[in-house]
């Protein structure tokens, strides 16, 4: 569905079904160079199984228009992108850089979020200068290295979309289309450069009031698992830990699904 946001056009996924805000809702946000596609089958599951969901496309990102904005500023857009939908109480999921975005979310939402999913997270979310150096001399090779530290394997089962497609071909192919897709400037930077200047954990981390889970990859080289320690202290979240790399909506497309809709589901019942 297509929303009004701070005057430009916002992109959002529901899952296949009509956005009902009567149902419990759950927002879900991309990391760097995504879009909603990449919880196509975690977003479509929720929505047949009783949740309104809305898969995000960050500004610049997917349909939604640009400009591409940092963390802070992000999560104030979705905030906005939450209240144009008419949705109120809400469970938050966000992927890599889109989990700092729902942390920050979480924060401004108060009362009205009811759970906040940080998958594939870290603390501080930095990038190496190797990296953010290549991707502007040689941004396909940046988006072919980060696709392969995305990955654990290269052949994971039953894989995602299905057996016999390359997870590793469709992050490339995905980050390829972002970055053509904002014309006006090097959105790999961007949003790598976003990543790598969030400082503030600390007091968002003050005002998050709902339950908090990490979900993280056994085998992530891009948000290590060691590097959470931060986020521990700060959030004393539970901890779920998928046999996965970074990319965990591809590689471990199941595991986190099934984890997503425990947490979900739980937590709703106990609120309840």
């Amino acid at each position: 569905m297509k929303l009004l946001v701070n005057g430009r056009t916002a992109y959002a996924y529901t899952g296949g079904k009509p956005l009902d805000t009567t149902l419990p809702a759950v927002v879900m946000v991309h990391g760097a160079m995504n879009d909603h596609s990449v919880w196509i089958q975690q977003s479509r599951y929720l929505a047949h199984h009783g949740m309104a969901v809305l898969a995000v496309d960050l500004p610049a990102h997917g349909r939604s228009e640009g400009p591409p904005v940092g963390i802070e500023a992000a999560a104030d857009w979705l905030v906005a992108l939450l209240d144009a939908a008419g949705v109120g109480d809400v469970a938050l999921v966000g992927h890599s850089m889109g989990s700092l975005v729902a942390l920050e979310a979480a924060a401004r939402l108060g009362a009205r979020a009811r759970h906040l999913a940080m998958v594939g997270t870290a603390y501080p979310m930095k990038v190496s200068p190797a990296l953010l150096e290549l991707c502007r001399s040689d941004v396909l090779q940046a988006i072919h290295l980060v696709a392969a530290l995305s990955h654990s394997t290269h052949s994971p089962k039953p894989s995602s979309p299905g057996p016999g497609f390359s997870t590793h071909g469709i992050a490339r192919a995905l980050m390829r289309r972002m970055q053509h897709g904002w014309t006006e400037g090097n959105l790999f930077e961007h949003d790598f450069l976003a990543c790598d200047r969030y400082d503030g954990l600390p007091a968002a981390a003050a005002r998050v009031a709902c339950p908090v889970t990490l979900m993280l990859g056994s085998a992530d080289q891009m948000t290590s698992p060691k590097a959470v320690a931060p986020v521990l202290q700060a959030l004393t979240p539970e901890v779920v830990r998928l046999v996965s790399g970074h990319n965990m909506m591809g590689e471990a497309p199941d595991a986190l699904l099934q984890a997503l809709y425990q947490v979900l589901t739980t937590h709703r019942s106990a609120q309840a």
